[in-house]
């Protein structure tokens, strides 16, 4: 058990590091936003999405190259279900979110989208370099009409303090993300020797213990946007991190190695496009994400942890 001690006070430390690190992101992405008139929920399917997706992107691009691919998929299905099973849960349950038409419209259709052609994609038994390439097209795609259509105003001239608070917003954006995605890597590798040490599958490692660990980025940043008053951030950060996670980093891994899905995989990635669709129906019907939908949400991850150690 000494052995453990060393993992589980990394676990700790990475914890701090994150709530830390996502104090100087959000603070950093607001200022950044009503600099430039974009609002915070493009900021959070962008810039903030993109930050706290790195460390699923670390992890499943490493785990594709070296020949893991049961990490490689585990982890980016798993985080996309732990951000909207326990990380939208969570919120739900803090405070029931009320959600812009925009975002059930737009973003809500465009999360749908993605899965179902992740699911498409994978239906074969594998991503190829081919379809990882699309994939990664795809959501470079969607973050330029997002911009085009939904940027921002234009900017108006700015004095010398202006200029000074624009820098220092953009070096708290900056430093937050480093410490998010440092502390977030931090975590993924000592809750994954924690569960190796119990004799866990590889798979159940990626789908659980890991994806968690990743999507705890995530967590922390959308719970204190939503501390702060930004709900649009806060739940933009999630539908976000789900696009990047399904384009972008399974596109740049599958687009370096190929990716075998086994049957496991697939079932979790269909299990994700029901969550999915759920979720999005939730918000068509009720504008709103309610406490008992948060409830919900989150039971249904208890259900899967449960069916996956089981």
């Amino acid at each position: 058990m000494t052995d453990l001690f060393v993992p589980a006070l990394l676990f700790a430390v990475s914890i701090l590091g994150l709530w830390l690190g996502a104090e100087w992101l959000v603070s950093g992405a607001a200022a950044i936003a009503r600099r430039f008139g974009i609002s915070e929920l493009v900021i959070g399917l962008t810039v903030v999405a993109f930050g706290t997706g790195l460390p699923e992107a670390v992890v499943t691009i490493d785990a594709a190259i070296t020949g893991r691919p049961d990490i490689a998929v585990g982890n980016v299905v798993g985080s996309n279900i732990v951000n909207i099973a326990v990380v939208l849960g969570v919120v739900a349950i803090i405070r029931a979110a009320p959600v812009s038409r925009s975002l059930v419209r737009r973003d809500g259709t465009a999360l749908v989208a993605t899965t179902v052609l992740a699911v498409i994609a994978a239906a074969d038994g594998s991503f190829s370099r081919l379809e990882g390439g699309l994939l990664l097209t795809l959501w470079l795609g969607y973050l330029w009409w997002l911009f085009r259509n939904h940027g921002g105003s234009s900017a108006r001239k700015r004095g010398p303090s202006d200029t000074r608070a624009l820098a220092l917003a953009a070096a708290k954006l900056v430093v937050g993300l480093v410490v998010v995605v440092g502390s977030g890597a931090v975590l993924v590798d000592a809750a994954t020797t924690l569960a190796r040490s119990f004799g866990i599958s590889e798979w159940t490692i990626g789908a659980t213990v890991v994806a968690v660990g990743t999507s705890t980025p995530e967590l922390v940043v959308s719970l204190l946007a939503l501390y702060r008053g930004r709900t649009g951030l806060s739940l933009g950060n999630v539908i976000g991190s789900n696009i990047v996670n399904l384009f972008g980093v399974l596109g740049v891994a599958a687009a370096i190695q190929p990716i075998t899905v086994n049957p496991a995989a697939f079932s979790g990635m269909l299990w994700l496009l029901a969550l999915v669709g759920v979720f999005v129906v939730a918000l068509w019907t009720g504008h709103r994400l309610s406490r008992v939908e948060g409830g919900a949400l989150l039971s249904s991850e208890v259900v899967r942890w449960v069916l996956g150690f089981g």
